[in-house]
């Protein structure tokens, strides 16, 4: 069939897919970190406290001294690149573009901050993109992770009149290729160690308790993840949740805890954060630096803290799988 003359230009029909990750302030300085938490912590499925409650107390004590405090925390890890987490989120969606080739567009974005999610998905859609892959970077489902990907992305297509068709990239906490891809990248961290540690400890950003008596199957999700990664491994893993907030009891233990007992009992450890995509500001400042100096000042031996799998081969292997997966039927 002839086009009319005046039709209007359209791209070719491509595939889109869009890693999201949680985000990060545009530099390591009070002003810009206070953006970045007032648009965090105003999320309703991070902070699930009334917003006449919580506002107040956000506008007031939290974003007047914590910026200063986390400025300092992000630029012990800052990076050429920027911060580690942009900079190795974005290296993923490059390292994955190059396996696709021409047929696939693939793009980042971050929940909180830039590259905002909306503006990602309008670049796609320019792009001829009519079918887009929508993959959260989190292994473990949790309301205030994954779920708050799926609001975002709903809450921009309701401004759209023409929609392109999506899908989301589902949990992968019990996935073979994710266990697979763990087990490989942690061995060949405790291979490189001079020291062979005592305890090999698993530690997950932490969540009220509540959250699980509500229903969210997140920590059942983490003390699988660990289960079989210690099965793969043929050792045992202990398991810890971090970054406490507030008064309100939080999943435990807690790492910052936990490594100070093991400090006393002078044990060796080895650190590893599964339930991160990416090496970022809780993994790099808050376990491998302050949990480091915590758990040397109560005694203990040797501490070592093995990466994420970022972009390395086993990381974009299983990235490559679950996407190619999810892809099926379209490409």
């Amino acid at each position: 069939m002839t086009r009319p003359a005046d039709h209007p230009a359209l791209p070719a029909p491509r595939i889109g897919v869009l890693l999201v990750n949680l985000g990060t302030p545009d530099a390591p300085e009070p002003g810009p970190v206070r953006r970045y938490l007032a648009e965090f912590l105003s999320d309703r499925r991070v902070v699930e406290i009334p917003p006449l409650l919580w506002q107040p107390i956000l506008r007031g004590a939290i974003l007047t001294r914590r910026p200063r405090q986390s400025a300092h925390a992000y630029r012990q890890v800052w990076t050429d690149e920027g911060s580690p987490l942009a900079a190795i989120t974005r290296a993923q969606a490059e390292a994955l573009q190059a396996e696709f080739g021409d047929a696939v567009r693939v793009a980042h974005a971050m929940r909180y901050g830039e590259p905002a999610i909306g503006r990602t998905i309008d670049a796609l859609v320019a792009e001829g993109c009519n079918r887009i892959l929508i993959a959260p970077l989190y292994p473990q489902y949790c309301a205030a992770t994954t779920a708050t990907v799926v609001d975002a992305v709903g809450a921009h297509l309701r401004a759209l009149r023409w929609q392109p068709s999506l899908r989301f990239l589902p949990p992968y906490a019990d996935d073979a290729a994710y266990i697979g891809a763990l087990a490989a990248s942690v061995e060949a961290g405790l291979a490189a160690l001079d020291f062979a540690p005592d305890v090999l400890l698993a530690s997950f950003h932490g969540m009220p308790e509540r959250t699980l008596h509500l229903g969210d199957p997140y920590h059942c999700q983490c003390r699988k993840s660990a289960r079989l990664l210690s099965e793969a491994l043929g050792r045992p893993v202990e398991v810890a949740f971090q970054s406490r907030f507030g008064r309100a009891k939080w999943l435990e233990p807690a790492t910052d805890a936990l490594l100070e007992r093991l400090g006393r009992e002078g044990k060796s450890v080895a650190v590893l954060a599964p339930g991160f995509s990416a090496d970022c500001l809780e993994t790099l400042e808050e376990l491998a630096i302050r949990g480091k100096a915590q758990f040397e000042a109560a005694g203990g031996r040797d501490f070592a803290y093995l990466p994420c799998l970022n972009a390395s081969p086993p990381g974009l292997e299983m990235l490559n799988a679950l996407i190619r997966r999810e892809l099926a039927g379209w490409i």
